[in-house]
C-alpha cells in the first residue's frame, strides 16, 4: 500500500465495487484499530461530533452489536432504529423515511434491509455516507472484510490460499461478498454444497464449484461454513437436514481430511451439529470467535474511512 493512497468513496455498498488496493487499505486500517480494543482505555475521538444512525430493517445480533460498539469506541453519537419502530409501519416509503433521517443532519447511515439493492438505491438519493450491513442475498461487505482480516491475520497472506465455502451459496450474501473480495486478493475460491444450492453459474465469476465435500476439503487452507437456512427447507432444496449434515456437515471424522493448520470459520449463527459439529466449532482449528472480535476492528475502520468522505463536514 502506497503512502499516497486515500479513501475517496462516500459509501461502502459491496466489495464488487472495490479494487484490491481499496480492500487492502481497509484491512490495514483495521489492524490499527484492533490495537485500540487491546488497550485499557478502548476509546478514541476519531468520530467525535459525528452522528451515526443504525437502521436495521432485518434482525441482527453480531452485525448490529458490532457496529454499535465500534461507533461507541470511535466516540460517535448513535441513534438505533428498527422497522417496527419507524414510520415504515404507517406506510411511509423507505426513501422518505431515510430522507427525513438525513434532514436531521446525520453523517452516516448503517443499514440492513431484506431487499437486494436497497442500500444502493438509498445511497444514490442521499448525501450522507451509507454503509451496507447486509442486503437480501446480495452483499454483506463488512462480514467478508472481517473474514479476510481473520485469514490474513492467521495465515499472513490471502494470495494463493485455497478457501472452501460450503453450504447454501445460492441464498448467501456472505458467500458472494467473500467471493468478490477473496478473488481480488488472489485466493483460490471453491464453492461446495448440494447442486440445488451451488449452481454452476458461479464458475463464471472465477470460483470452482463442486458438489462433493471431499473435493472441497482437499488441500483447503480455510473452510468457511454457511448456515443452513431452516426457513428455506420447505422449498425442497435437499431431502432433509439429516441428509445434508451427513454429506456436507463438518465433523470429527471428515475433519481428518484437512491439513493440521486449516482454519474453520463460520459467519454465525451456527446450526450446531448440522453444518458444523460442536466439537469442531469449539475445537483448535476454529477461529469463529476471533472473527467476531475482528469484526469490531473492521467496522471501526469502515466507519472511520466512510465518515471521512461521506460524513457531512
Amino acid at each position: 500500500m502506497t503512502a499516497e493512497f486515500r479513501w475517496t468513496r462516500k459509501d461502502l455498498l459491496s466489495l464488487y465495487d472495490l479494487s484490491a488496493e481499496e480492500i487492502t487499505y481497509i484491512l490495514d486500517t483495521a489492524e490499527e484499530f484492533k490495537k485500540v480494543s487491546e488497550r485499557n482505555v478502548k476509546k478514541v475521538p476519531a468520530l467525535r461530533g459525528k452522528t451515526v444512525v443504525n437502521f436495521f430493517v432485518e434482525p441482527s445480533t453480531r452485525t448490529r452489536v458490532s457496529f454499535e460498539l465500534a461507533e461507541q469506541r470511535l466516540s460517535a453519537d448513535i441513534v438505533n432504529m428498527t422497522a417496527s419502530t419507524s414510520s415504515l409501519t404507517k406506510g411511509e416509503s423507505l426513501l422518505d423515511t431515510v430522507r427525513n433521517i438525513e434532514a436531521l443532519q446525520v453523517d452516516l447511515l448503517v443499514m440492513r434491509h431484506r431487499a437486494t439493492g436497497a442500500q444502493n438505491f438509498i445511497a444514490q438519493n442521499v448525501s450522507c455516507g451509507v454503509i451496507n450491513a447486509g442486503d437480501g442475498a446480495h452483499s454483506h461487505p463488512t462480514q467478508a472484510l472481517l473474514d479476510m482480516f481473520t485469514i490474513r491475520e492467521k495465515k499472513g497472506r490471502i494470495k494463493g490460499l485455497k478457501v472452501a465455502i460450503i453450504g447454501d451459496i445460492l441464498h448467501s450474501r456472505v458467500a458472494r461478498s467473500n467471493m468478490w473480495g477473496l478473488l481480488k486478493l488472489g485466493a483460490d475460491v471453491v464453492f461446495a454444497g448440494p447442486a440445488t444450492l451451488v449452481p454452476r453459474e458461479f464458475e463464471e465469476a472465477g470460483v470452482k464449484v463442486c458438489h462433493r465435500l471431499e473435493e472441497a476439503l482437499e488441500g483447503a487452507d480455510v473452510v468457511n461454513l454457511l448456515r443452513i437456512q431452516h426457513e428455506r427447507q420447505s422449498a425442497g432444496f435437499f431431502p432433509s437436514i439429516n441428509e445434508y449434515s451427513r454429506f456436507f456437515g463438518i465433523n470429527q471424522e471428515n475433519i481428518k481430511r484437512l491439513k493440521p493448520d486449516t482454519l474453520i470459520m463460520h459467519p454465525g449463527p451456527i446450526n450446531r451439529d448440522v453444518e458444523l459439529d460442536s466439537s469442531v466449532a469449539d475445537g483448535p482449528n476454529s477461529v469463529i470467535l476471533e472473527q467476531v472480535t475482528n469484526g469490531l476492528a473492521v467496522r471501526m475502520a469502515v466507519l472511520f474511512l466512510v465518515a471521512g468522505c461521506g460524513g457531512k463536514r
